[in-house]
C-alpha cells in the first residue's frame, strides 16, 4: 500500500489522557479526534509530556508561570531533541510535516493566546531549523462523546 507520507505531531495527552492532571482529563484514553487522523492517513508522532516527566502522574494543576523555570524549559528542549532528529530524517526522505496539534490553555501545550512552555520551545527550535508547520488546537470544551468537529487538513 502506498504511504501518504503526511505526518502530524500531537501533544502527548491526545493519545494518552492518563498523563493529564487528574481533574482535567476529558476522555477515557485517547481523544476521538485520533480517528480522523487515522482516516486521513496521517502518521502520528506523539510528543512526550514534559509535565508528566517533570512532576509525575500525581501532580497538582499548575499555571504556565509555575512551570516557566530554567529546569522545565531545559527538559522541554531535551525531550524535543530526538523528535526533531526524526522530523529532519522524515523531511529529507520526502515526508511532509503537516501540522502540530496542541491543547488550548495548557501551561505546556497551548498554541494560541498564552502559548505553553513546551510549544514556545518547539516553535523556537522549528524556526531555527527553518521548518514551518500548520497548527491546530484542541479547544477547552472538547470532550469524548461531545464536540469532535475539529478541522483536520
Amino acid at each position: 500500500m502506498k504511504r501518504e507520507k503526511n505526518l502530524v505531531l500531537v501533544s502527548h495527552c491526545i493519545l494518552n489522557q492518563n498523563s493529564v492532571v487528574d481533574p482535567l482529563a476529558r476522555a477515557r484514553g485517547a481523544f476521538p479526534i485520533v480517528n480522523k487522523l487515522v482516516k486521513k492517513g496521517y502518521g502520528i508522532i506523539q510528543l512526550p509530556c514534559p509535565e508528566f516527566k517533570f512532576l509525575g502522574p500525581n501532580r497538582k494543576p499548575m499555571s504556565k508561570e509555575e512551570y516557566d523555570c530554567k529546569e522545565y524549559r531545559e527538559l522541554c528542549k531535551s525531550l524535543f531533541k530526538p523528535i526533531l532528529e526524526d522530523i529532519k530524517k522524515y523531511i529529507a526522505s520526502g515526508y511532509k510535516l503537516k501540522t502540530i496539534i496542541g491543547i488550548n490553555q495548557s501551561p505546556t501545550c497551548s498554541i494560541t493566546g498564552k502559548q505553553g512552555v513546551f510549544m514556545e520551545e518547539i516553535f523556537h527550535i522549528l524556526k531555527r531549523e527553518n521548518i514551518s508547520i500548520e497548527t491546530i488546537e484542541i479547544p477547552t470544551d472538547y470532550v469524548e462523546g461531545g464536540k469532535t468537529d475539529i478541522e483536520i487538513y
